[in-house]
């Protein structure tokens, strides 16, 4: 494959997060709440598109939550394939629930909704005490040690060594910044701070087109890959072919985040990916 820039996301591709951010989504949700979804359940929110970061992800759980407190009969398939249907992401759940549930039932749910207090024990859940005071810049909630010690790293470090010697190498990613480089740094990836888009500097998010275009613009590159473990990461890319067509654009997608086996690979298909990787380490030769 004639390809110069590589694209990586994080989470998924270089670190496994199953233990840390999707369970900081389960956790933070029922310490709030008194009650939650099962983990292996997050991936219908994540195939529904549109979460570009798992605060949301976070807020979409905690609104189905409530709205089953309150009567709300919906199977999680069902509300995800709703939210879909709506456009996916955080607007496309409200609105799944504005269409099916009283008037009076929605707004007390979206009375009792906090998004803020979610993201707080999310961080602190996640980040831990000292990370939290580090970070947010406050006192945590509750004292905890943190789940972002347990992120396994995906990617070998040839395989990281084959890429940068070979390639452009870029970020784009729905973490915040500061989470962003802690990932890289545990990888051993050294990413410029030109070649990189987070939460912090890319306000649209994923499956918008623009960081990825715009990192083709900085390497001035003629073809790209980019690598992404959900159905947002293969629409990023495939978005961005659809809007400038002088350009390669391809997505690949790695059997290492929430989509895993024939299932996965599948959905990534049906998606538009050009390939399936049993995970990251498989690119170099992919690409050759």
């Amino acid at each position: 494959m004639d390809v110069d820039t590589v694209v990586l996301d994080i989470d998924g591709v270089l670190v496994d997060v199953a233990d840390s951010y999707r369970q900081a989504i389960v956790d933070s949700v029922d310490r709030v709440y008194g009650e939650t979804v099962d983990r292996e359940a997050l991936q219908a929110f994540k195939d529904a598109g549109g979460f570009n970061n798992d605060w949301l992800v976070t807020d979409a759980v905690a609104l189905y939550v409530l709205a089953q407190q309150a009567g709300f009969e919906s199977d999680i398939a069902t509300f995800t394939d709703g939210i879909a249907a709506h456009g996916g992401g955080l607007e496309g759940a409200e609105a799944e629930l504005a269409a099916e549930i009283p008037n009076a039932t929605f707004e007390e749910v979206i009375e009792q909704w906090d998004p803020d207090q979610l993201r707080t024990v999310f961080q602190a859940l996640y980040l831990g005490s000292e990370l939290f005071r580090e970070l947010e810049g406050g006192e945590p909630p509750f004292e905890t040690a943190g789940y972002i010690h347990d992120e396994p790293v995906l990617v070998d470090p040839k395989t990281l060594d084959t890429l940068t010697d070979s390639y452009n190498v870029g970020v784009v990613t729905g973490r915040p910044a500061a989470e962003a480089t802690i990932a890289l740094d545990r990888v051993g990836l050294e990413v410029d701070d030109n070649h990189r888009f987070t939460m912090d500097n890319w306000e649209e998010g994923k499956p918008h087109p623009y960081a990825l275009m715009t990192l083709v613009d900085r390497f001035d590159s003629e073809s790209v890959v980019f690598v992404g473990d959900t159905l947002d990461d293969i629409e990023t890319a495939t978005n961005a072919a659809a809007a400038d067509s002088k350009i390669s654009y391809k997505g690949i997608g790695v059997l290492t985040g929430g989509l895993t086996g024939d299932v996965g690979r599948e959905k990534f298909v049906d998606a538009g990916a050009t390939g399936v990787l049993e995970s990251i380490n498989d690119l170099p030769d992919y690409l050759n």
